[in-house]
């Protein structure tokens, strides 16, 4: 369904749960935020379901919209998940029972959903919320900060390929709203902590470069990040580091997980699909961004990785 499909559905159900996806970036918390805070605004029930990987950079956007252990759902709505891997493991539950309705801008999202609003031309999930709400009236301030982070954040600031005319002017329109957009800005665009500097210092010492130098290839181990004394809030955003790299075109950003698994982001300019690559090791995502994960070492990621990627240059 269209957004103005999914608006009418939204305003005829109540005690509304809104998920979002596992490691939640800017998009997915940002849509949540905005949109929980505009179904209370029409007299909903709505509220958000916790979710234990959220770092400090991003919970103060959902504070006073959490559910609580007495929050009886009978709509549950998935804001920028595309796949049933992302749910988290409190999400997990309410996959089973059945999702009601996804909200997703994802050319891979699987389809889960009794119901889906999907826009793969649009930049952020949170440029699909953003005309979702409007169908219910104007866009509230309040909703509207926690919408431009996730507009912003899933643009790198407006600098990512995904970036459209649309994308600015959904910008704009928010901004024009009064927000605090500067300090939006400063918070995920132009501050790093000291521990944020060092991993990037050992990325850059510890990479590898393939294909002339276009391919670049870092690993960030638990062990790297427990003697850093650094946190998933020093990491965040990281796959997007090695791409400033002068010549780079195709980065590939891994990350060693508890129990033995190995999380991938594949970056792009746009030469290769990052998602057919990730599809290839059971992930997905967009052409220039995506990601999967995968068992094994470090090592064994890596080779997987510059397997799957070779075999989609292969195809070109």
């Amino acid at each position: 369904m269209n957004y103005t499909e999914a608006a009418a559905l939204l305003r005829g159900q109540d005690h509304i749960l809104i998920l979002t996806h596992k490691r939640p970036d800017g998009d997915t918390i940002g849509c949540a935020a905005a949109l929980c805070q505009a179904l209370r605004e029409q007299g909903k029930d709505a509220a958000i379901l916790p979710n234990e990987d959220a770092t400090t950079l991003f919970t103060p956007y959902l504070e006073g919209y959490l559910a609580g252990e007495d929050f009886q759902p009978a709509f549950v709505v998935s804001v920028d998940i595309a796949g049933r891997q992302l749910f988290t493991p409190a999400g997990e539950a309410w996959l089973h029972r059945g999702i009601d309705l996804a909200i997703d801008h994802h050319p891979s999202y699987e389809g889960f959903a009794a119901q889906s609003c999907v826009d793969p031309s649009r930049a952020a999930c949170g440029e699909l919320v953003y005309d979702l709400i409007l169908q219910w009236g104007p866009v509230s301030k309040e909703a509207a900060l926690p919408l431009y982070v996730a507009v912003s954040t899933d643009t790198g600031c407006f600098v990512y390929n995904n970036t459209t005319p649309e994308t600015h002017r959904v910008a704009a329109d928010l901004m024009a709203l009064g927000i605090d957009f500067q300090g939006v800005n400063k918070r995920h665009f132009r501050t790093k902590s000291l521990k944020r500097l060092q991993l990037e210092a050992l990325i850059i010492d510890t990479m590898d470069l393939h294909d002339g130098g276009e391919t670049a290839v870092c690993a960030v181990s638990l062990a790297d990040m427990a003697r850093l004394g650094a946190t998933e809030r020093d990491a965040e955003d990281i796959a997007a580091f090695l791409g400033q790299l002068e010549g780079v075109r195709t980065s590939v950003t891994i990350r060693e997980l508890e129990g033995g698994e190995c999380k991938l982001s594949v970056r792009t300019d746009g030469s290769l699909n990052a998602t057919q690559v990730c599809a290839l090791l059971g992930g997905g995502g967009h052409a220039a961004a995506a990601g999967c994960t995968i068992s094994g070492t470090i090592q064994d990621a890596k080779d997987a990785i510059l397997n799957a990627i070779r075999q989609v240059q292969g195809h070109a």
